[in-house]
């Protein structure tokens, strides 16, 4: 009798033990899934920024404060900016007003020829809270940015711009790329005319937008094109049309 108790204890005490383990491994095993970011939480994404992660911008505004006539007054191109990071919603806000999708259908903010949507918009993270320095691709029907690569271009950008300072200075440069066949497979060589009267559309939407934000922006088409797209890399399919540094007044 008193062995059977002791086996017993014995086999209650190995019990104990192991669940003791478990309890103690699980509160010191890492997070299971890191694979989501926090909009706006630097370390947060300190976790999971590497190329091809999704960073979930905030939801944009759809009711500003200012008029459109007041936005269209006090547009401006502007060329110097303070040394101020953009936040994140700032950034995802200007996004949204170039390529943000306004309906269950998929339209989006800018007028786009049968729909066939050419443009693809790019960011250049400078400085902006909550982003690792590098290059984002936007991705307009979750409103969300997949980090493209993690690497400073801003200097090398800057001279094959002409050296132009707004692209040193601004939290960002935001990159109006298009693949143009989308748009002329349907309407053969007038769909190139479609897709640049498409990049004007978006560009206006986003001086307006930047107005609207007390941001400063300017539209620059000067620079050496086999340049900026090899220092960006974004692929053969893409061809860069617009640079817009924007940046804190």
């Amino acid at each position: 009798m008193k062995k059977t108790i002791t086996i017993f204890a014995v086999f209650a005490l190995l019990g104990i033990a192991a669940l003791v383990f478990k309890i103690a491994s699980r509160s010191i095993s890492p997070a299971g899934n890191t694979n989501v970011a926090i909009a706006g939480n630097a370390a947060s994404n300190d976790l999971i920024n590497k190329p091809g992660d999704m960073i979930e911008l905030p939801q944009p505004v759809l009711d500003g404060r200012m008029s459109v006539e007041e936005a269209l007054l006090l547009r401006r191109s502007i060329r110097t900016y303070k040394d101020e990071p953009l936040r994140l919603d700032e950034l995802g806000q200007l996004l949204w007003s170039a390529q943000g999708i306004t309906n269950e259908r998929g339209f989006r903010t800018a007028p786009s020829a049968g729909a066939t949507f050419p443009l693809e918009m790019f960011v250049v993270a400078n400085n902006v809270g909550g982003l690792d320095t590098g290059i984002y691709h936007y991705h307009p029907h979750d409103h969300s940015l997949k980090l493209v690569r993690r690497e400073d271009v801003s200097r090398p950008l800057f001279r094959a711009s002409l050296s132009q300072s707004m692209i040193l200075d601004g939290g960002a440069v935001l990159v109006f790329a298009a693949v143009f066949e989308r748009t002329t497979q349907r309407y053969g060589q007038r769909g190139e005319r479609y897709v640049y009267n498409e990049i004007g559309h978006a560009g206006q939407n986003v001086h307006l937008q930047a107005a609207a934000l007390d941001l400063g922006t300017v539209v620059i088409g000067a620079y050496h094109d086999d340049e900026v797209e090899e220092i960006l890399q974004l692929g053969e399919q893409y061809r860069v049309l617009y640079l817009m540094p924007v940046g804190k007044l």
